[in-house]
């Protein structure tokens, strides 16, 4: 078995040498890509409603677009209190990106506020530097209790979310806390009874503690966040949000929804969260391309007993960048890991089925890590601000374009420069058109057969001879089929099309196991509640 590893290793090592990615759309050449206090701040300002323009069904304001070109990006000329201009000055930034520059002044103002905007925008100091600054104005103390209320649809966002809480409350003297599911409640309920000034908040844990720990103040709540609104309905919250809500005092509190896509179920819950009138801001409204601009973005069309061998291949050129690879289920992460762990190439995996410690502590070393590989699925796709991430691939393609656009935006954020890469099979090209629609721009790259290291017959022999790698092999293939099989586009992804012994020869199977596809057993452990992405009529 160690020879195995060894072989593998060794292949890979002149195998892959020259790889180059060709467009065949828009020629690019890139041989080197791969290598390389006071309570008047929570009313609203008249003059903001004087100068919107309201939509009566709806009651939103939508923002002046004209204003757009006047916005000042200066974050020391914004009215801040200087224990805040501080901590961000000491955090690096010193302009404000187009969503911060359009959301603070009005939020400082005391507004409600429905915002759009792409991932990686940098919302999440548009809507902590208002809070912050209400709690530092109101001078908030331990005894007060609960100010702000910041809800997210992941831990994993909730600690990124916190992190930056921690930067900016630095020169501050007001109290900040989390609660997410799968932490220590007891320890929660304590600091909670203690007194949070600033909670940041998984919907389920945050119902619990609002509904079972006696002594948790929140009768003073002045501002209510909800951070990637969409995500958090997608993900079957919607219940626990409406009881959230319906439990949270509404005089004197101010809301702020942020969300990526505009559903009716997000237009729902900012009606009963948010007050009348809402300014609504929208800063890729009339944009050419839904994702950033800094993003390159390509795909590759490969068969599916190759697509390993191509991945390895990337992977093992690309072991001194920040890697970012997703897939389709828990079990095929956890198998791809074990796999390449084995085979000298070094990744972290982040999945759903892991226990909230080792979720966390994989965050944050991939987090403060200069180059590294994450495996992982759609928990990480929404949100995490993940620093220099060089290229980001979907070894399974997600069926909905909003998910592709969640993905790549953990590359290319706030403005940095990124790359990403598309695995399709030839059956899937289909999907290409429904990314044209959501104003994805896609390249193709091509990469010669003779540049991919070929190790399969390594491969299969190392499966067939370790026994605990061959049923991690056997529980990714039977969850890649359920995955497959789950995706609402079946007129691109037909699960009864696949070629089975080609996919086994991919988790490294001579002849593929039997499987029984439940479909009921389906991502359990990142359960969506959505419906099918439906794209628009061609005219």
């Amino acid at each position: 078995m160690a020879s195995s590893s060894v072989a593998i290793s060794r292949a890979s090592a002149s195998g892959s040498k020259g790889m180059k990615p060709k467009t065949s759309k828009k020629r690019h050449d890139k041989t080197d890509d791969m290598d390389d206090n006071t309570d008047h701040a929570m009313k609203r300002s008249k003059k903001d409603d004087d100068d919107s323009e309201e939509t009566p069904s709806t009651g939103i304001v939508h923002e002046e677009r004209d204003s757009a070109a006047e916005l000042n990006y200066a974050f020391n000329e914004l009215p801040l209190t200087e224990q805040t201009q501080n901590a961000i000055k000491e955090m690096g930034f010193t302009k404000m990106t187009e969503v911060q520059a359009r959301t603070i002044p009005p939020l400082l103002a005391g507004r409600d506020v429905l915002g759009a905007a792409k991932t990686g925008s940098g919302k999440t100091l548009s809507f902590l530097i208002p809070a912050v600054e209400l709690l530092s104005r109101l001078k908030f103390k331990p005894r007060n209790g609960t100010g702000v209320i910041i809800i997210t649809p992941t831990r994993e966002l909730a600690l990124q979310i916190f992190g930056v809480a921690r930067d900016l409350l630095r020169y501050h003297s007001q109290t900040f806390g989390i609660v997410i599911g799968g932490a220590n409640r007891k320890a929660e309920a304590d600091r909670l009874i203690k007194g949070v000034n600033l909670l940041i908040a998984t919907p389920g844990r945050l119902l619990d503690h609002l509904q079972n720990t006696k002594g948790f103040i929140f009768k003073n709540i002045k501002t209510l966040v909800i951070d990637e609104a969409d995500r958090i309905l997608d993900n079957g919250f919607e219940d626990e949000m409406k009881a959230i809500i319906k439990t949270l005092p509404q005089e004197e509190r101010q809301s702020m929804l942020f969300s990526a896509t505009q559903t009716t179920k997000v237009e729902d819950l900012a009606r009963i969260s948010l007050k009348q009138g809402p300014l609504y801001i929208n800063v890729d409204e009339g944009k050419e391309k839904a994702t950033a601009e800094g993003l390159e973005q390509g795909y590759v069309v490969c068969e599916s007993d190759k697509r390993f061998l191509l991945l390895f291949t990337f992977l093992k050129r690309n072991l001194k960048k920040k890697v970012i690879v997703f897939f389709s289920s828990c079990n095929s992460v956890n198998y791809h890991a074990e796999l390449l762990n084995y085979i000298d190439v070094p990744v972290l995996d982040l999945h759903g089925k892991q226990k909230q410690q080792k979720r966390t502590n994989t965050f944050f070393e991939f987090i403060n890590a200069d180059k590294g590989i994450l495996l992982c699925t759609d928990v990480a796709a929404r949100g995490l601000d993940i620093p220099a991430v060089d290229w980001i691939i979907q070894y399974d393609p997600p069926d909905d374009p909003r998910d592709y656009i969640h993905r790549v935006g953990r590359t290319a954020r706030a403005g940095s420069q990124g790359k990403s890469l598309l695995f399709l099979l030839p059956s899937e090209l289909g999907f290409l058109r429904y990314l044209k629609q959501a104003k994805v721009p896609l390249n193709e790259y091509q990469f010669p057969p003779s540049k991919v290291a070929n190790v399969q017959s390594q491969l299969e022999k190392l499966i067939e001879k370790n026994y605990y790698l061959n049923k991690s092999a056997r529980d990714g293939y039977r969850s890649y089929l359920q995955a497959y099989a789950s995706y609402q586009l079946k007129n691109i992804f037909n699960v009864n099309e696949l070629d089975l012994k080609k996919i086994g020869k991919a988790f490294g199977f001579i002849v593929p196991p039997n499987v029984n596809i439940n479909i009921g057993e389906t991502r359990k452990a990142e359960p969506r509640k959505r419906k099918a992405f439906v794209p628009k009529k061609q005219k």
